[in-house]
């Protein structure tokens, strides 16, 4: 292997790297606890068993003659595309134990819904060689899975040396991450090298994940496409779309930064609002981060638009206020879904900032169509084809954003949505492809230690 100006990188340099990255973390393990615990007085789940955090895990454990099958998916988005993953092992490997880890709190309330009786579902531990001695130890899974870009060297250094082969799955790597993880090529390589497989969504992120040193790297596609919207949260928002008779612009899991210029924008294109009465579209914002709902409130109280909360709403629907107001805060967890089907068009949220942008994939699920800023580059591929399909609409800002997005509330909206569809649709498959590379890799480690090798 070798670093950014070319010079070999041995196992001794390796080595070195490793130990020096495990020494900070031990130094941060104060600072990583206290900021856990801080989050836990607004999300108060992060302050649940928290030493499992360490790799102090005490849940019993009941071993048997099906696998347990490890799988991390660290926040809300990863637990939401390790469903149709986790429904593929089940029937891949009938009888399965599922062992869930995740990072923040609300992939671990996401993550609930996965569960079956004699599953287990708990923290990641903090990336100290100690912690994950102790996290393997305890639980000893036939084989772990992580989910798109979580590479942790001291994980997957342990694992490979207690016989736990590991899974890169739905793996994605940007051409900005490459080049960062260049820079740090003596503690990176070698975790990717540890690596048993390396599932990529696409050949883009396969050849990037090559070069960053991962072998056993396959393309099985992007597990997302597989993802069924729950029907109950569709009819959710197709009655809240049917209540609003005004069409609904979502600026959907907008991130810091990204709502004063959606709402100066917004602002800006009202002026025909009045003419348009009933016709006049409405704003729908839900931020990504539960812990900002608050200051998004404030944001659209200064912006002089009358608001109303979701979770405000009577028996989940929207009141008489809601009915008058110019934009509702999408201030719940788990009914993205219910958002999008209630929508004429999204404002793809982390775009209209250089974050690389959300998932739209889960939005073309629901037939939303969406407009999106110049930042994709997390779901670069998707983007493209999403477009190409007319199924999502490229712009250079939120101007221009809020601008393209009311023109489709007046027209063309109903031809993007049906292209969206068509194109989600046309994508599934890749958590079966994904599930099969997992369950055989189960038996070529049943086999070797049946015979010993």
């Amino acid at each position: 292997m070798s670093d950014l100006s070319g010079r070999t990188a041995g196992p001794v340099q390796a080595w070195l790297a490793r130990q020096l990255y495990s020494l900070l973390l031990r130094l941060g393990t104060p600072l990583y606890l206290w900021r856990v615990w801080s989050r836990g007085r607004q999300e108060p789940d992060y302050q649940a068993d928290w030493p499992a955090r360490l790799g102090f895990n005490s849940a019993p454990v009941s071993r048997g003659s099906a696998p347990w099958i490890w799988v991390h998916a660290v926040s809300l988005g990863e637990a939401r595309a390790a469903a149709p993953l986790v429904r593929a092992l089940r029937h891949a490997c009938p009888g399965m134990r599922l062992l869930l880890t995740h990072t923040t709190a609300t992939g671990r309330e996401a993550g609930q819904a996965l569960l079956e009786a004699g599953d287990h579902q708990t923290w990641l531990p903090w990336d100290t060689p100690g912690a994950v001695r102790r996290f393997l130890r305890h639980f000893r899974p036939d084989v772990g899975v992580l989910m798109e870009t979580e590479v942790w060297p001291n994980l997957l250094h342990v694992a490979r040396g207690q016989g736990v082969p590991m899974v890169l799955a739905n793996a994605r790597l940007s051409e900005k991450s490459l080049r960062q993880g260049q820079r740090f090529a003596a503690l990176l390589r070698p975790a990717a090298r540890a690596l048993s497989l390396c599932l990529a969504q696409t050949e883009a992120d396969a050849a990037r994940l090559v070069a960053m040193g991962a072998s056993g790297v396959e393309v099985c596609g992007n597990v997302k496409f597989d993802m069924t919207p729950q029907a109950h949260l569709l009819a959710l928002g197709q009655a809240w779309r049917a209540a609003s008779r005004r069409p609904l612009v979502l600026a959907a899991s907008t991130r810091e930064g990204e709502e004063p210029a959606l709402l100066s924008a917004w602002c800006l294109h009202r002026s025909g609002d009045a003419a348009a009465g009933a016709g006049a579209p409405r704003l729908l914002i839900v931020p990504r981060h539960p812990q900002r709902f608050d200051e998004v409130a404030e944001l659209i109280e200064r912006a002089g638009l009358t608001w109303s909360r979701r979770s405000a709403w009577p028996q989940g629907q929207p009141d008489a206020q809601a009915l008058t107001a110019d934009a509702w805060l999408g201030d719940s967890m788990g009914e993205m879904p219910a958002y999008y089907a209630a929508s004429t068009v999204a404002l793809l949220g982390g775009s209209f900032v250089p974050l690389g942008g959300q998932n739209l994939i889960e939005a073309a699920a629901c037939g939303c169509p969406v407009v999106m800023g110049p930042s994709t580059f997390n779901f670069a591929e998707a983007a493209e084809l999403s477009e190409g399909a007319g199924g999502a609409f490229r712009v250079r800002d939120a101007v221009e954003g809020v601008q393209r997005a009311r023109a489709l509330c007046v027209g063309g909206a109903s031809q993007a949505s049906v292209a969206a569809t068509v194109f989600a649709q046309a994508h599934r498959g890749a958590a079966q492809r994904t599930a099969e590379r997992i369950q055989s890799l189960l038996q070529v480690k049943r086999i070797r230690v049946f015979t010993g090798g």
